[in-house]
């Protein structure tokens, strides 16, 4: 199936010249002059080669029939990561490098869109949103609350992040799964 390239996002599968490629990064470029155009960073299923093109924005790109599905994380083994069809209860496992940066924010009975080309695993999508605690952060330094700095923490997955001033350890946080950035204090 033909699409516009400008339409394409992280975790579409592209067919160029024959060979499957899973997109790791899509932005849209619109230089001051010339015509925009898209840089897409993928990486080839196959054999796990990481390639860049760029594309006009209006020139078509062929993407490959993918199946996406809602599966639920099980639980990770030197297999890789296992995840569950909730459907007809079949399993999954999927490699490290599919899973990639999302690994630290999978958790048990997390339910993620997982991107399949004939039984193959490619993609994965985490929820936008997971809700993690702090483990270790700095003390609350006094007369600091007014100002919008914010400090370093460390999370219950071992991934950094920095939260404002009065959170302490021990708190609960939502962190955006993309760039593992803080939201908000967890409501539970």
């Amino acid at each position: 199936m033909k699409v516009i390239a400008s339409t394409l996002r992280k975790g579409n599968v592209v067919d160029k010249d024959g060979k499957l490629y899973v997109i790791l990064t899509a932005e849209n470029i619109h230089p001051g002059k010339g015509t925009p155009v898209t840089q897409l960073d993928m990486r080839r299923i196959t054999d796990g080669v990481k390639i860049s093109e760029r594309y006009r924005t209006t020139e078509q790109v062929e993407r490959a029939f993918v199946e996406d599905r809602d599966h639920t994380f099980l639980y990770q083994d030197g297999e890789g990561y296992h995840f569950m069809n909730p459907e007809n209860y079949e399993q999954l496992a999927v490699p490290e490098d599919v899973v990639g940066d999302a690994a630290p924010y999978l958790q048990e009975g997390m339910v993620v869109t997982l991107s399949t080309h004939n039984g193959v695993p490619l993609a994965i999508e985490l929820p936008q949103r997971v809700t993690l605690e702090i483990v270790e952060t700095e003390p609350v330094t006094k007369g600091q609350t007014a100002s919008s700095s914010y400090k370093p923490a460390l999370l219950s997955n071992g991934v950094k992040t920095s939260v404002p001033p009065h959170i302490t350890t021990g708190t609960r946080v939502v962190i955006m799964t993309a760039d593992g950035s803080y939201v908000e204090r967890a409501k539970d």
